[in-house]
């Protein structure tokens, strides 16, 4: 990972590890519940996190004070955690990165109903921090005791990926040892289902395709997911299991449309080419595009524009988990990060389920039918964001 240094000039970072992984998903609790759900995948319907307890992580009294956006936020990174071992880190040097699109939107809508029913006086006094933004970032870091940077980056449905690539520069640069990125999402309320429909971006079928000529949407999804980020000497010398190392990362907008991806892609285009750069690697090198591959008609299409302009013809093999996991917003960057770090770590590349006939427009290799076993290499991750956002993530098979 490169660090900028000054007009023109980059310097090679800290190598940055991923040693730990957390996920919470409509396939379950945990990275394994997410892995067995994506290479035998067998989900339709609505895409909520089953059997969520969050008495497991919270007190009778604090649960009630915590939105499930952030509730899902400390079950991730918990998870995250206990994966990474121990790994024993300065507090002061330790620090989270944790994106959202909407953050406590469920308070905020159920507060809402409150105050027109009741009267201001019965409006909760923790709606506040109930409902803001970065109080999942906060709430993880109290849980832990970390005191480094705790932030929380919301830029829609690509916030879970850009909060995994600044974490990982926190570690890359020397500011932390340790960091935990992730992205965490709970909108599943009646008013935020009802707003993505009346704008025509769900999928009136209730299945998510992605790449298929039948897409008509995205099926909205809850969860969260988190990874730890560390030092790659620190990682080596405690002698942690290193799932992928972050060796690049970037950021760019299309400034086009609020919600519209640019039609020639050329955002996505300078994304993916940036984060090559910041990698040291050329398109040939990338093996795997773990795609944003929404299922709606115009991001799948304007995605596909922009991996063909970037890798050429034949390209690499191209994936989207979101057949399974459905779309999690602000938290969907993170879920593929886990899902991409779990393939360099199973050896092996889900199908993109519900794509079955491919779009003639579209012209990738959709690994589609069943999981594919591969030799690991460079996975790129996309993620792209209402507003013009892009973030994309390389992962590296550990050496």
């Amino acid at each position: 990972m490169l660090l900028r240094a000054g007009a023109g000039e980059s310097v090679p970072g800290r190598r940055v590890a991923v040693t730990g992984l957390g996920a919470v998903t409509c396939c379950g609790l945990g990275a394994d519940a997410l892995w067995d759900g994506l290479v035998t995948p067998s989900i339709d319907g609505e895409r909520r996190v089953p059997e969520f307890d969050p008495q497991v992580y919270f007190g009778p009294k604090e649960m009630r004070r915590v939105d499930r956006f952030a509730q899902f936020s400390v079950a991730a990174a918990e998870m995250a955690l206990a994966h990474a071992g121990d790994v024993d880190a300065d507090p002061w040097r330790s620090g989270v990165v944790f994106g959202t699109g909407v953050g406590g939107f469920e308070t905020l809508a159920d507060q809402v109903q409150v105050y027109l029913e009741k009267g201001p006086r019965r409006v909760s006094p923790f709606f506040v921090p109930m409902m803001m933004p970065n109080a999942g970032a906060a709430t993880v870091s109290m849980r832990f005791g970390w005191r480094g940077p705790s932030e929380t980056i919301t830029t829609a449905c690509a916030a879970g990926t850009h909060s995994i690539g600044a974490a990982a520069r926190l570690v890359a640069s020397g500011r932390c040892d340790v960091a935990i990125g992730g992205g965490a999402e709970a909108s599943l309320h009646p008013v935020a289902v009802a707003a993505f429909s009346n704008m025509t971006a769900l999928s009136t079928s209730g299945v998510s395709r992605p790449f298929d000529r039948r897409r008509d949407g995205f099926v909205i999804a809850e969860g969260a997911a988190a990874l730890v980020l560390e030092d790659w000497d620190r990682a080596t010398a405690r002698r942690a299991h290193i799932y992928a190392e972050v060796a690049g990362f970037a950021s760019t907008a299309d400034a086009f449309h609020i919600t519209a991806p640019a039609p020639d892609g050329a955002g996505a285009v300078a994304c993916m080419e940036q984060a090559l750069a910041d990698a040291r690697l050329r398109p040939q090198d990338i093996v795997v595009v773990n795609a944003h591959g929404t299922s709606t008609p115009l991001n799948d299409l304007a995605e596909a524009t922009a991996i063909a302009k970037v890798f050429g013809d034949p390209g690499p093999l191209v994936t989207s988990n979101k057949g399974v996991t459905g779309h999690a917003l602000g938290a969907a960057g993170a879920i593929e990060a886990v899902a991409s770090a779990l393939s360099i770590e199973h050896r092996l590349i889900p199908p993109t389920y519900g794509c079955e006939e491919i779009d003639l427009e579209i012209h990738l290799d959709v690994v589609t039918g069943s999981a594919q076993s591969w030799e690991p290499g460079p996975v790129l991750s996309n993620s792209f964001g209402f507003g013009g956002h892009n973030g994309c993530l390389i992962l590296l098979p550990p050496d």
